[in-house]
């Protein structure tokens, strides 16, 4: 499926989803893993994984602000909120979700 979409292409397109992360701040990490089951810093961890791969050299932290847009304890003093029982029970069974898929 994914040989369908061009580099190009995956590359736009993933810069789109980073805008759009960057400027959702409503959208937080703990909500985004109980959905989806992926945030902000688990795409941060590729960009690393897939940059030091290429050869590349990119720490976490400097992953982790460029998908923020900002220092990320920048990001999280201005935007993250409690981590409330109820949110992390849902991100704990995405998280589950995602073990049980692999």
């Amino acid at each position: 499926m994914t040989d369908q979409i061009s580099d190009a292409a995956a590359a736009a397109a993933f810069r789109r989803l980073v805008n759009h992360l960057q400027h959702r701040h409503d959208a937080e990490n703990i909500d985004l893993m109980g959905l989806a089951g992926f945030c902000r810093n688990c795409l941060a961890d590729w960009v690393m994984e897939a940059t030091n791969d290429a050869g590349g050299a990119m720490t976490k932290d400097e992953a982790r602000d460029a998908i923020h847009g900002m220092p990320v304890k920048e990001w999280k003093k201005k935007y993250q909120t409690e981590a409330t029982p109820e949110r992390l029970k849902k991100m704990k069974e995405s998280v589950a979700k995602n073990a049980d898929a692999s």
